[in-house]
């Protein structure tokens, strides 16, 4: 009688050996045993979920940031002004007007060349007036015109000039040319002024010392 309760807690302790075999695996694996499908990444995410994150539509684009075909561009050729027009300033602007007449009145004295001082009349378009030489007078003029030379003009300020005495002529020329109205002096005390004093003549004589 005494071995019959000993086997019965042997059965017992045997089942709920068991039973605790059967349960060690699945209380041991935990939340990680879960289904894959409970526990999805973003990888497997629906390709319309993350083009709907990512993706822009043109519309937005284009209205953030228009483009108009029309606008021109930066490196166009800047237009040039018509040819005639800068003719036109060029021919009105220089020393001298070439289809304008000469009326002078030119006086020198001192030359030291017997009938060469005096003052005279010189007009040019026609040739005229008292001057001795009138003819090759406005011939000269409208040769140093023709090549865009003002004879009329004073030395350059700062012209370096050798120090020679040419004589003691001296002149004065008013009146206009070629439209521009004239006062210049003349003399010989330098080689700037005998240089311009040589380049007007006929218009003034020949002097000496």
């Amino acid at each position: 009688m005494s071995r019959r309760p000993v086997l019965t807690a042997a059965v017992s302790l045997a089942a709920a050996a068991a039973m605790l075999g059967a349960l060690a695996p699945a209380a041991l694996a935990g939340p990680s045993s879960a289904p894959a499908r409970a526990l999805p990444t973003n990888a497997s995410a629906p390709a319309s979920a993350l083009s709907a994150n990512v993706s822009i539509p043109a519309r937005a684009l284009s209205a953030n940031a228009p483009v108009p075909a029309s606008v021109p561009s930066t490196d166009a050729p800047v237009p040039l002004p018509p040819l005639e027009a800068a003719t036109d300033v060029a021919a009105t602007d220089g020393p001298a007007k070439l289809d304008g007449p000469a009326e002078l009145t030119v006086g020198v004295a001192h030359t030291g060349v017997a009938g060469e001082d005096g003052t005279y009349k010189l007009t040019c378009g026609p040739a005229g007036g008292t001057h001795p030489r009138a003819r090759a007078a406005c011939d000269r003029l409208a040769e140093l015109a023709g090549a865009g030379q003002d004879p009329f003009a004073p030395v350059a300020a700062g012209a370096m000039c050798t120090m020679q005495h040419g004589g003691d002529a001296t002149a004065r020329i008013t009146g206009t040319w070629r439209g521009h109205r004239v006062d210049a002096a003349f003399s010989r005390k330098n080689g700037c002024e005998i240089a311009r004093w040589r380049t007007l003549e006929p218009v003034l004589p020949k002097a000496g010392l």
